[in-house]
């Protein structure tokens, strides 16, 4: 029996994500899972879009910092290898929309990258410690020193 059979990794577009997709990688392979990808669109303005919404990732927009996103999002997810039918770009508050989204699909294992936490950082928190609380199934953290 395999511990983990459906990995999602969340990724943040931060300095240090292919370390962590790349650990995501060899996650999967070790345990021969499926890797799932979820981008969660928190830091831009998204005009008559409530939380929750699924960005077609196969659809052009006008909105030109979208496509930017889209566009990386994509690229890195080509890089491991992901199935189209395994990614996710949502907008919303990453906890809730990682969360939701690993129970929706079955995960067995969340993969996010964390940061070390300072100044107003550490008063308040981290998407990597609000999925750990939230979270219905084993969440890795993985370390990442800036």
């Amino acid at each position: 029996m395999n511990l983990y059979r459906n990995i999602l990794l969340a990724i943040d577009f931060s300095d240090h994500g292919h370390y962590v997709a790349q650990k995501a990688r060899q996650f999967a392979d070790q345990f021969s899972a499926q890797l799932h990808i979820i981008h969660v669109l928190d830091n831009i303005p998204m005009p008559d879009t409530p939380y929750g919404t699924v960005i077609p990732l196969e659809e052009d927009s006008a909105y030109e910092l979208l496509e930017i996103k889209k566009s990386k999002f994509i690229q890195i997810a080509d890089q491991l290898s992901i199935t189209p039918t395994r990614r996710w770009m949502v907008w919303g508050a990453p906890q809730e929309e990682i969360t939701r989204l690993a129970a929706q699909e079955h995960i067995d294992l969340i993969i996010v990258g964390s940061h070390e936490l300072h100044g107003l950082g550490l008063l308040m928190g981290s998407t990597a410690k609000d999925v750990l609380y939230h979270a219905n199934c084993d969440v890795l953290a993985i370390h990442i020193k800036d």
